[in-house]
């Protein structure tokens, strides 16, 4: 199985750091498991404008690409505005309506205050929904105080924690859908 993460902050490294870690976390409890991370600042995504995929540059192509081939995503934001990243909505914008279809598509944010946590369900979560996919119950939001501020590796045991349970509900969906018959 291939598990993708998707970073979709431009700025920063905390949701790189998150996403990497559900990617360590499912690498620890299935060491057979192939993980990419994905991090939008290392790409050009070019702005979504409806034309075919292959009249945008190798970037985008790259990277949706990736995405298709997954057999699971889990997609971090920073909550900017009560909402996800531009960035990762344009990535989505080149998406096929039908893309996450079979696939566990997990969630992980970071924010500046717990008010934030509720983006997930509501606004990220409808999006990954429209594309199909199957949204796991746990899924992690971590405050911005929960890294250290030197080095953005998360310092809370019980975040890491939750990053774990989420990776093995992932784990034990995707393999269900894809053992169905």
């Amino acid at each position: 199985m291939k598990l993708v993460g998707v970073s979709g902050a431009l700025a920063g490294g905390k949701t790189s750091v998150a996403v990497g870690s559900v990617l360590a976390a499912a690498r620890h409890l299935d060491s057979s498991i192939d993980t990419e991370l994905i991090d939008l600042r290392d790409y050009e995504i070019d702005f979504a404008a409806g034309l075919p995929l292959a009249a945008y540059n190798e970037d985008t192509w790259n990277v949706v690409k990736k995405i298709q081939s997954a057999d699971f995503l889990v997609f971090g934001t920073p909550i900017y505005q009560a909402s996800l990243t531009g960035a990762l909505k344009n990535l989505f914008d080149h998406l096929p309506e039908h893309a996450f279809r079979n696939k566990v598509t997990g969630m992980v944010a970071t924010g500046l205050t717990e008010k934030h946590f509720l983006v997930l369900e509501y606004h990220l979560g409808s999006i990954l929904s429209y594309f199909k996919g199957l949204i796991p119950t746990d899924n992690v939001f971590i405050l911005n105080d929960y890294f250290d501020p030197e080095t953005d590796e998360i310092m809370d045991k019980r975040m890491m924690e939750r990053i774990r349970k989420m990776a093995e509900e992932m784990i034990d969906l995707q393999r269900g859908l894809m053992n169905r018959d």
